[in-house]
Order: C-alpha cells, then sequence, then structure tokens
C-alpha cells in the first residue's frame, strides 16, 4: 500500500431527493448502494465518511421497496442503531467540510438522483480527485458514474476514465424503470452516455440486474444495485496491491 494513503473511505451519497417515477415517487440514495460498500469497507478496516454535495439526501422510494430492501439490508433501515444509519442520519459531512489528503478511497454510491447532482457536484468531484491525484483508488455503482466525467486528473486535464473501461447502470435498466424518457425531458444524461462523451470504454453484463463489475486499474465501478458489494471487494483489493 502506498504510505501516503490512509485507510479511510468516503461514500459520496446524492443530495437530489425529487420526483421523477411515473407514479411521483422521489429519486435520491439507493440505500443498497451505500450500505453494502459501507459494510465491505468496514469489515476491511477502513474508517468512513458519508458525504453530499449539500450535507442533505432523500432516499429513492423504489431502493426501499422489495425485491431491493429485504432481509439484513431491511434489519439495516429499520434500526436506528446501525452503524451505518448512525452516521447518515447524525453524521453525513458536506463536501465543503471534506478535507483533502484524509482518505485513500472515494466511492459514488447513487440512485437515479446521481444523474441530477453529480455531474455539477464540484465539492465531491474535488475530493475524488484529491484521492486520485495521490494514488488512491476512485469507484462507483449504478448511477455513480455520472460523477466520472468531471474527476480531473490534474497531470491530463482530463477526465480520469479516458481510455479506461467502465460499467454502469444500463440503458436497458432505464427502459424497465420506464424512466428514460423522464432523464431526456429533464436533460440528463444516462450513464453510457456520460462516460463514453469523455473518452472511457463502456462494458456491461448480460442482464440489466447481473452483479458485474469492472477494474480498470485505480478505477472499479459497477453495474447496479446487485454489485454494490462486488465493486467495493474489488476496491479492497486495488487499494490492498498499491
Amino acid at each position: 500500500m502506498s504510505n501516503n494513503l490512509q485507510r479511510k473511505a468516503v461514500i459520496a451519497i446524492s443530495s437530489f431527493n425529487g420526483p421523477i417515477y411515473p407514479d411521483g415517487h422521489k429519486t435520491g440514495l439507493f440505500l443498497t448502494e451505500a450500505l453494502h460498500p459501507f459494510e465491505v469497507l468496514t469489515e476491511a478496516g477502513f474508517e468512513i465518511d458519508l458525504a453530499s454535495e449539500t450535507g442533505t439526501y432523500g432516499f429513492d422510494f423504489n431502493s426501499l421497496q422489495p425485491p431491493f430492501l429485504a432481509g439484513s439490508d431491511k434489519a439495516a433501515y429499520n434500526n436506528a442503531n446501525h452503524p451505518f444509519m448512525v452516521k447518515l442520519n447524525s453524521h453525513l459531512k458536506k463536501a465543503s467540510d471534506l478535507k483533502k489528503g484524509e482518505y485513500g478511497v472515494f466511492f459514488a454510491s447513487a440512485g437515479h438522483a446521481a444523474l441530477y447532482d453529480y455531474p455539477t457536484a464540484k465539492g465531491l468531484q474535488a475530493i475524488a480527485a484529491d484521492v486520485w491525484d495521490r494514488g488512491g483508488v476512485v469507484g462507483t455503482v449504478c448511477h455513480g458514474p455520472a460523477i466520472l466525467p468531471g474527476i480531473i486528473d490534474s497531470k491530463t486535464g482530463k477526465s480520469i476514465i479516458e481510455g479506461r473501461t467502465v460499467t454502469g447502470f444500463t440503458i436497458e435498466g432505464e427502459l424497465i424503470f420506464n424512466i428514460l424518457d423522464k432523464l431526456r425531458a429533464d436533460k440528463v444524461v444516462p450513464v453510457v452516455e456520460a462516460v463514453t462523451a469523455v473518452g472511457a470504454f463502456y462494458s456491461t453484463s448480460m442482464n440489466a440486474f447481473d452483479d458485474y463489475s469492472v477494474t480498470s486499474g485505480r478505477v472499479v465501478t459497477g453495474t447496479n444495485p446487485q454489485s454494490g458489494r462486488s465493486t467495493a471487494e474489488r476496491i479492497v483489493r486495488v487499494f490492498d496491491s498499491l
């Protein structure tokens, strides 16, 4: 492991919480896409901060419904004393309050909300760029890659994903959620279009909800809610190999 990297991670959370689904329900943080990485990183000995651009958040409605929320995940959500829920509800940081030089890992959790605020989340992008420039690991899941075009490598002046292979939520998935027309109307850019526009190669699973994750150097990405845990496990392996 690189000597200048602390075993400390920041999990980014979307601050957008608006109605986008056909039934009027809101998007926001997709719970398990932050919870599962939190669990994996905690078990691997990382200290973890949670942060959004504004220091606020709301939940994605669909993330709190079956089949996306069940079993131990539902138990965690319903337990106000669970370490993740305590951090989320009592210690969520604002991006501008985060200190550069503290983190070895930056991870962007998601929800459709990420498409709305991550592209302009300059505070979160700056922390991620600092992690990258110091040799750390940058990871995302599902719609989290919306933040990647704005994370700039100080040596090249270009996005850290230029020439790299990444994954993220599929167009097929947007059609399953019946949300693509709404995204187009709101002029937000689906993941595949956002990442390829800055020179990344997009890779995807056979099916929209298969567990699928990709490592490309120090960039680690996952496709969907089912991929949060495997993505975080990849991040740990990359970090421990630095």
